[in-house]
């Protein structure tokens, strides 16, 4: 059975007349200070090596992605697969058969010199195509194997399109909730990489602030098992005092350690328990029978800092850089 691939023509379409050309059309990819590619052992490891070599500045973890990338493209992708290329300069999806070996070609394009001859036989807009068959092409790398809509891009090149009213297309919602899934990955993995411990303390201390509480850090190391007190009065002596519990670990949270907070929390005093991780289901009962004990898991800490986001030190933003866009979402929402 045939593959079908999806292709980029540069961030902005660089090489979109290469891609396209009457003459000779073709698909191509950059990673051209390696080379020509036919050079390298047909072996995953050997292309690792090759881009870490070429590209010393790279970090260790993006070399296996890239170096997958141009291993599938040489050596994986076959004469008669199908490639999938939507255009950002006629807003067209092109479908097409791929009819060349590998070919280095520095002389059509210095910047994208790894071709493979193409044969277009369909060019569709893509108004006609699910918002998940879109999303999935418009993946972040240049190069990559189309599997979830595959059969939707072989469909519309035999003629067989059905028009979906956005009312009807279920994977507007898939969408939806892949980008908010991701951008959620994201902000977890940023904070747990950057922010152990007490610097954790500091950015819920400074979230605290920014929805509108006063507070106050335990110096490092002597907290006592309170990590934040926090208040809605500027000296910190009414009503309602909260104390707060920080955790940036990875493991989820044991009934003991929301006991401990407990035990701290005096008459008229609240406990508040932040975690970037997760709670036992005994933690969460435990807590479900105290009026005073709020639990804050990492997911709803990430709707927090979403909700709050324009409003955080520039330092945080940084740390966590974000846009504003509009993403689709059912009709019926």
């Amino acid at each position: 059975m045939s593959t079908v691939w999806g292709i980029h023509a540069g961030r902005n379409g660089e090489v979109d007349k290469v891609f396209l050309s009457k003459n000779t059309p073709l698909v191509a990819i950059g990673w051209d200070k390696i080379g020509d590619l036919s050079f390298i052992a047909k072996d995953r490891e050997a292309y690792k090596q090759k881009v870490a070599e070429c590209y010393p500045d790279i970090k260790s973890g993006a070399i296996p992605g890239s170096a997958g990338m141009l291993y599938r493209f040489v050596c994986e992708m076959n004469t008669s697969d199908y490639i999938i290329y939507p255009s950002k300069i006629d807003k067209q999806v092109h479908i097409g058969q791929v009819i060349g070996e590998y070919a280095y070609q520095p002389n059509i394009s210095s910047a994208y010199p790894n071709t493979r001859a193409v044969k277009w036989l369909k060019c569709i807009p893509r108004t006609v195509f699910t918002q998940g068959a879109l999303y999935e092409i418009g993946a972040a790398q240049s190069f990559f194997q189309v599997k979830n809509y595959a059969d939707e891009f072989i469909a519309a090149l035999n003629n067989n399109i059905l028009i979906q009213d956005d009312n009807e297309d279920i994977t507007v919602t898939v969408v939806a909730e892949n980008i908010e899934e991701q951008t959620a990955t994201f902000i977890r993995k940023r904070l747990s990489q950057e922010l152990k411990g007490f610097p954790f303390e500091q950015f819920i201390a400074h979230l605290l602030n920014v929805i509108g509480y006063k507070t106050r850090i335990s110096p490092q190391g002597s907290d006592g098992g309170i990590d934040i007190i926090a208040h809605k009065d500027a000296l910190g002596i009414e009503p309602p005092i909260i104390k707060v519990q920080v955790k940036s670990n990875d493991g989820n949270i044991s009934p003991d350690k929301v006991q401990a907070l407990y035990g701290n929390v005096e008459s008229g005093e609240y406990g508040l328990f932040i975690t970037l991780s997760n709670f036992t289901a005994k933690a969460i009962a435990f807590a479900k029978s105290k009026s005073n004990l709020r639990l804050i898991d990492g997911d709803e800490l990430i709707v927090l800092i979403l909700a709050n986001y324009e409003a955080l030190d520039s330092k945080y933003k940084a740390m966590l850089p974000l846009k504003n866009v509009y993403i689709p979402t059912s009709i019926e929402e």
